[in-house]
């Protein structure tokens, strides 16, 4: 078994510094005391194995708000076995009462901000979400955007495909009107060599009979 006496400075009196002392002992075989001291220091007197020590040492070595512990100083002495368990040396009934009061007021502070913070998250969430909603307006106003091109750019296709379909339509009543002036030229040609032959044949008979040998 072990003993230290610790003297702890820095923010440990009227934040319930104390109670958090004796409540780190709860699950340590630890005996003992603290209590403030006249000069605002807290003393720690503790007894037990020195692993349970040293772990309880760390435990109450924090800066954590309210508390900070600014410096601890250890004695490392023999262990006595005077203390039954541990406990917490209360001062006069005004002092304790203060203290009390102070501790109070520092949790509501905390509370207040905490609260605070709260308030700044939830501002910040709401902000986000705003500009996340924003995005989305966008997001759906690039979209229709984009399908109005597509449809003008299906309407610029059809108005195309209607051209070509008049082009097609064009050419082809062109290549009709192609094949039937070939066809009327070819008959009337036709025709004009008949004649022309016949012409020939009258005139060749003619001269033979006028005894003309052509």
């Amino acid at each position: 078994m072990k003993r230290f006496v610790a003297t702890a400075r820095g923010r440990v009196q009227r934040v319930s510094y104390r109670e958090h002392v004796y409540n780190e002992t709860f699950e340590r075989n630890i005996s003992g005391y603290v209590m403030n001291l006249k000069n605002g220091e807290v003393e720690i007197v503790a007894e037990g194995s020195e692993e349970d020590l040293r772990d309880f040492i760390n435990a109450i070595n924090i800066i954590h708000r309210p508390i900070a512990v600014k410096s601890f100083t250890v004695r490392w002495e023999e262990a006595t076995g005077e203390y039954a368990d541990f406990e917490i040396v209360r001062g006069e009934i005004q002092e304790e009462t203060f203290e009390r009061m102070d501790y109070a007021g520092n949790v509501l502070h905390s509370m207040d901000i905490k609260f605070d913070r709260m308030l700044d998250k939830q501002d910040q969430s709401l902000q986000l979400q705003h500009t996340m909603l924003d995005k989305q307006d966008q997001s759906l106003q690039l979209q229709h955007t984009m399908l109005d091109k597509q449809d003008q750019s299906l309407q610029l296709q059809h108005t195309m495909l209607d051209k070509q379909d008049q082009s097609l339509q064009i050419a082809r009543e062109t290549k009709e009107e192609i094949v039937g002036l070939r066809s009327d030229t070819k008959k009337h040609l036709d025709d004009e060599f008949a004649e022309i032959r016949k012409e020939l044949v009258s005139i060749k008979d003619a001269l033979a009979r006028a005894g003309i040998q052509v």
